[in-house]
């Protein structure tokens, strides 16, 4: 039998050797003075071995409890080390395990063919939120329909519907995720669809009276805070992008130096999953060239205060408008898209080319298997006039219509 004592002042020498405790337990010392816990046990007729630890992390008084816990087993019949695989490999296929393993393959199941770190981190964030603490530790095939709508329940009675329809999906994605991978046999939250209540769609806040938003742009030419932020609120009613894809804008996006200077998205940053591209106009262009001074040196535009290597946060712009003392219920950042859409309307100019530019989705099918054009001579011809049209705004000019000759 070991002590602790000898187990302490065990030193190594030119070869490892073991000391033996009984039962089948020992240790090894090994010559860089490491010692490994070690059972040795026959099974089926066959003499096998398992690692138990090391000492001193696991103790004598560990080492031979784990010994014990492993004798109950052969008397049951049972193998300990068939029961420990079986067990790694339960917790390997984890709800928990599989999303986590899904978020860093970055994400495969969408409409595009990945999505960008800033996407899987806000994915990431909603799995930990609303369900790791519930369903994460549970093996993916052990989750039911039953039990996934305990969750969506749960997050119901807080009010965030779309939060609740929002997390359906994202759980149905991770388990066709299990199911290709070959360690799931069926989607409990697919099964759900149509369980969840509907939330309302999201209206985002924007003024659409042209004055006021001439007094908007004014006020945003006032901003006085990083000079990274001011260049992003600039930017925002001239591109009319989504908010998170302006913020996250990198420079090797960037054509400046050809005849027609131009933004190239990737589609894995957009909500659709397609490649856009947004023309620059003069007045996007001076800006751009300007924030040179500032984030050149830096892959992205926007970078945080505190890394070059991320960029603001996704509430930076909403918190800029509230220091110039719009408050949320009357403009928001992705409001800039609304004033877009509103206005560029009612001046008459093609609802299609429009859309296009806003990078929405073409809701008639038909429609959009044969409208791939991408139509850039006329966006082009577009953004420069909304640009001139802002300007005109800015400086309190009569309001022309985008085609009327300047």
């Amino acid at each position: 039998m070991l002590t602790d004592s000898e187990l302490r002042i065990a030193k190594p020498t030119d070869k490892a050797y073991k000391k033996f405790d009984g039962g089948g337990l020992y240790v090894i010392v090994n010559r860089d003075g490491s010692k490994w816990w070690r059972l040795k046990y026959v099974f089926g007729g066959r003499e096998k071995l398992i690692s138990l630890g090391t000492y001193p992390d696991t103790s004598l008084k560990l080492a031979r409890k784990k010994r014990g816990e492993a004798r109950q087993l052969l008397a049951e019949n049972v193998d300990p080390s068939a029961r420990r695989q079986a067990e790694k490999c339960a917790e390997a296929e984890t709800f928990e395990a599989l999303a986590l393993e899904w978020l860093a393959a970055g994400c495969p199941g969408g409409r595009g063919t990945g999505v960008d770190s800033t996407t899987v981190e806000q994915l990431r964030r909603r799995l930990k939120t609303y369900v790791f603490p519930f369903v994460g530790r549970w093996p993916i095939a052990d989750v039911t329909a039953p039990e996934m709508l305990k969750l969506l329940r749960r997050i119901e009675s807080r009010g965030t519907l779309e939060t609740a329809r929002r997390v359906r999906n994202l759980c149905s994605r991770v388990f066709r995720y299990a199911i290709a991978a070959g360690k799931g046999d069926r989607d409990p939250a697919g099964e759900l669809i149509g369980a969840v209540a509907a939330g309302k769609s999201k209206n985002y806040a924007a003024l659409i009276d042209p004055k006021e938003v001439g007094g908007l742009l004014r006020a945003i030419d006032e901003y006085r805070g990083q000079p990274t932020v001011a260049a992003a609120l600039k930017l925002a009613p001239l591109l009319f992008v989504r908010p998170g894809e302006l913020r996250a804008a990198e420079w090797v996006e960037f054509d400046l130096s050809g005849k027609v200077p131009e933004w190239r998205i990737p589609g894995g940053r957009m909500k659709m999953g397609d490649q856009h591209i947004v023309p620059l106009s003069r007045q996007a262009l001076a800006i751009i060239e300007d924030l040179r001074t500032y984030s050149g040196s830096c892959p992205l535009l926007f970078p945080s205060l505190r890394t070059t290597t991320r960029p603001i946060s996704d509430n930076t712009l909403n918190a800029a408008l509230r220091r110039l003392g719009y408050r949320k219920d009357q403009q928001t950042a992705h409001g800039f898209r609304t004033i877009a859409s509103t206005l560029l309307n009612e001046l008459g100019v093609a609802p299609d080319l429009i859309e296009k530019q806003l990078a929405h989705a073409e809701r008639n099918k038909v429609r959009a298997a044969y409208n791939r054009a991408e139509r850039l001579a006329e966006r082009r011809k577009m953004m420069q006039r909304w640009a001139d049209y802002l300007d005109r705004l800015k400086a309190g000019s009569v309001v022309v219509p985008l085609h009327a000759k300047s």
